[in-house]
């Protein structure tokens, strides 16, 4: 999933250790676009995701793609989102690689025209073919009055 806004925030960084050796994790919130706009916050774990949230300036505009996850937890839900890539980008302008799609940097260029062929006058002229009209065809005769014929 995507979702584009601006980035207003990044939380510290939590580093830890586990069994399988030192972690770390953050939290950034972006605000949405659009008439009622939302603040969404994310969550990222690792050192790479990390350096991409941490190379964007505050208040730019961003795509963060991400996967929501719930679990329970005594009776209750939760919900996170796990930020999986996050990107700057131009408004109006779609990104060179969004959420992972390859998507060229430029639309290709235009296969140039042919130039359209002059007509030869040495060729003799056929007449333009005739056009048959359709024959007309009554209308649907509604049996109803014209005031009990209503839409709706």
């Amino acid at each position: 999933m995507e979702i584009s806004g601006k980035l207003i925030k990044i939380m510290p960084e939590v580093r830890g250790e586990s069994a399988r050796g030192p972690w770390v994790r953050s939290t950034f919130v972006i605000e949405t676009d659009g008439e009622y706009p939302r603040t969404v916050a994310f969550n990222t774990f690792g050192e790479d995701r990390l350096a991409m949230v941490n190379s964007i300036p505050l208040n730019s505009p961003v795509i963060v793609s991400f996967t929501p996850e719930s679990r329970e937890y005594q009776d209750r839900w939760y919900t996170d989102l796990r930020c999986t890539r996050i990107q700057s980008y131009v408004p109006g302008q779609m990104p060179p690689q969004a959420a992972g799609y390859p998507w060229p940097a430029a639309a290709p260029a235009a296969a140039p025209m042919q130039p359209a062929m002059a007509p030869n006058p040495a060729a003799p002229q056929q007449p333009a073919p005739q056009q048959v009209a359709p024959a007309a065809t009554q209308p649907f005769a509604s049996p109803l009055k014209p005031e009990e014929d209503l839409p709706f």
